[in-house]
């Protein structure tokens, strides 16, 4: 219950202000994506269409294939744009360039850039990890060094595989994404 005299107008406007964000970003993700729904990289080049279904089938014998190949990224990406959930990809992903990132001065403010993009209770592009998790990774961030997003990109990469990559995988997006490669396979047989 909030009391009056402990009303704080400036973090009730912060709040606004990311709600806001949030309503914008949701809006702009399903006008784009609703629209687009093939990655257009996976076709944009014509030796690259012979690949296209081989590839996109590579995709469903594990989640480290998905993850591995920059067009099943951007497929799984764009899907999760569909689901409203890519921040969880997006935090995978800027772990990963996090890890590449060479040592210095500049590691730690990524470091702490990445824990208020996505980790901190309240943060624009919340993941969901548990509070353990959090915790252990904001003294890691506190430290800097090389793995301390590792427990909780470790969490959300399980709940990606557990829950969105089986979604995804009988989407009708992902079904239509392989509908099209065949179709492009038989064009470039018959041609």
């Amino acid at each position: 219950m909030m009391y009056l005299n402990s009303f704080n107008p400036d973090a009730f406007l912060c709040d606004k202000a990311k709600e806001l964000r949030s309503s914008i970003g949701t809006f702009i993700h399903k006008v784009d994506v609703g629209h687009k729904l093939m990655p257009t990289s996976l076709y944009k080049k014509k030796d690259n269409n012979r690949n296209c279904l081989k590839e996109a089938m590579k995709w469903k014998e594990s989640f480290h294939q998905l993850l591995s190949s920059k067009d099943g990224l951007s497929a799984f990406r764009t899907f999760l744009k569909t689901e409203f959930s890519e921040e969880n990809l997006e935090f995978w992903i800027a772990c990963e360039d996090y890890k590449k990132t060479p040592l210095g001065n500049k590691l730690s403010g990524k470091a702490q850039c990445i824990f208020q993009e996505f980790l901190q209770t309240g943060a624009p592009r919340e993941v969901n990890i548990d509070h353990q998790t959090r915790e252990h990774t904001r003294q890691q961030v506190a430290v800097v060094c090389r793995n301390c997003f590792d427990a909780a990109q470790e969490q959300t990469r399980i709940l990606m595989e557990k829950d969105s990559y089986p979604r995804f995988l009988k989407s009708p997006f992902y079904q239509q994404l392989l509908a099209q490669s065949s179709i492009r396979k038989l064009k470039l047989t018959f041609t």
